[in-house]
């Protein structure tokens, strides 16, 4: 058994979860529509450019969730998930999951974006386990903070070495896809790195590594 890895936001999807819920929230009210979509829009560029503060970006993203109830929030999320996330679902996605699976290989997202964000998409794909940065939560409510390591960048191989560990899995003739610089340091790890729709500066790593580009749109 292959260890399959994938990354969620435009990889797995035509689209980012994480910048599609801000605009959600905005649509629903839920927010200071022109702050959060201001701040929305400029975190996510510089997520874009490989630039992104992890800590400074959570600290604005897990807000709402703190400042909602549970109940509400799963709500919210039920409809986020037929109004934002089903029309990003990609076909070609489903099929190389399949591929994957029917290989015998474990499937397994590792994700930056928060667990309650990613959880039921992860689940909707059918994946075997899902790595994602952890909203802390205390006696059934979001604090707002971030549980443990972020799954960014060297954090996401830092997440996955402990995986690794807690599991048995290995990385032998294991695989990765992604669409993200943000993701090179997980994709020099792997023995099978495949860019998948990668934006500028990991298609020139891809280049220069030998590395398969793929598109799954």
């Amino acid at each position: 058994m292959s260890l399959a890895i994938f990354d969620l936001d435009n990889t797995l999807l035509n689209g980012d979860s994480d910048h599609a819920w801000g605009e959600f929230l905005c649509e629903k009210g839920v927010v200071d529509s022109e702050f959060y979509r201001q701040s929305n829009d400029y975190f996510y560029q510089q997520y874009q450019a490989g630039t992104l503060d992890i800590y400074e970006f959570l600290e604005f993203a897990l807000k709402p969730l703190a400042d909602n109830e549970p109940q509400t929030l799963t709500a919210l999320h039920q409809e986020f998930m037929e109004i934002k996330i089903a029309p990003m679902m990609l076909k070609k996605a489903v099929t190389l999951l399949q591929k994957h699976r029917d290989q015998g290989d474990y499937l397994l997202i590792i994700t930056a974006t928060n667990r309650f964000v990613t959880g039921p998409i992860a689940k909707l794909l059918g994946v075997d386990d899902t790595l994602a940065t952890e909203p802390e939560l205390i006696d059934g409510r979001y604090t707002g903070k971030v549980a443990g390591t972020p799954c960014f960048q060297a954090g996401k191989v830092e997440r996955l070495n402990s995986w690794l560990t807690e599991t048995n899995h290995t990385l032998e003739n294991s695989y990765f896809y992604s669409d993200s610089i943000n993701d090179k340091p997980l994709l020099d790890r792997v023995t099978n790195p495949v860019a998948v729709d990668p934006d500028e500066l990991l298609k020139q790593a891809a280049g220069e590594n030998g590395w398969p580009v793929i598109s799954l749109r």
